[in-house]
């Protein structure tokens, strides 16, 4: 039973000198881990790993789905209470993307258009957030119409992620002509697999064989993709693997 125990300490103080290796830690730590294997594998963990685990992006995103879940509307009544104490444009902006991501487009985008009407008209995080609750609530034409502001004013938002793929959505629901260019603008930024799946879908629906023949290739592609992902992106791109295999399957 001892040497079991010696065993497992062993084992632990290894897995954390690995860590201590990859994370390149002062080499103290993989004398106190060798040394004093028991002691030495707890004080590491409460040291180095576990606050590097709390600030890990996994770590994070389940500390929010947590705190949704135990209190969903902690964040909309914070940042009312000091929208309320101080109505700065700063709590304004606060209290409606929180507004925004508990679901309340429209009131978010009350307060989004009432901060765009000073000042701050030109600045980036107001316009993004504007865009999206424009969108949220079905005004395509107005969310196109912001982020081109937003592009004249902040030119490198056209190439990032969020904006860029925002915009190709935009103008795919109006069926602008614009809508080919801004989505392959999109991928070109793209960090998830959903600009290829939208654009897929897109394709698909396009009357040209050709476009519907790159819609297969782009379906193709997130599920050949799918394979070597790993397991957190597996999750972050759930919907679009199971819409681009559905899309094969058309």
């Amino acid at each position: 039973m001892s040497i079991f125990g010696i065993s497992l300490h062993v084992i632990i103080a290894l897995f954390f000198a690995v860590h201590a290796v990859r994370t390149q830690q002062h080499l103290y730590w993989l004398l106190i881990l060798f040394l004093f294997p028991g002691i030495g594998s707890l004080v590491y963990f409460f040291a180095i790993y576990l606050p590097e685990l709390r600030q890990s992006r996994g770590a994070r995103a389940a500390t929010r789905t947590l705190s949704r879940l135990v209190d969903p509307n902690r964040a909309v009544r914070e940042a009312r209470m000091d929208f309320d104490g101080a109505p700065t444009v700063a709590h304004r902006m606060r209290l409606a993307a929180a507004l925004l991501d508990a679901g309340d487009a429209a009131e978010a985008l009350t307060h989004y258009q009432t901060a765009a009407s000073g000042p701050f008209a030109s600045d980036q995080a107001l316009l993004e957030g504007l865009t999206r609750a424009q969108f949220a609530t079905g005004d395509a034409s107005a969310a196109k119409e912001t982020l081109e502001r937003l592009f004249a004013a902040h030119p490198l938002c056209r190439q990032q992620p969020e904006p860029a793929l925002l915009y190709a959505k935009a103008l795919a629901a109006i069926d602008a002509p614009q809508t080919r260019a801004a989505f392959e603008t999109a991928l070109a930024s793209a960090r998830d697999a959903e600009p290829r799946c939208l654009y897929a879908d897109w394709l698909s629906a396009r009357p040209d064989e050709a476009d519907r023949v790159r819609a297969r290739e782009l379906y193709a592609e997130i599920v050949q993709d799918a394979r070597h992902w790993p397991r957190h992106a597996r999750e972050h791109n759930s919907e679009w693997l199971q819409r681009a295999q559905a899309g094969l399957g058309r």
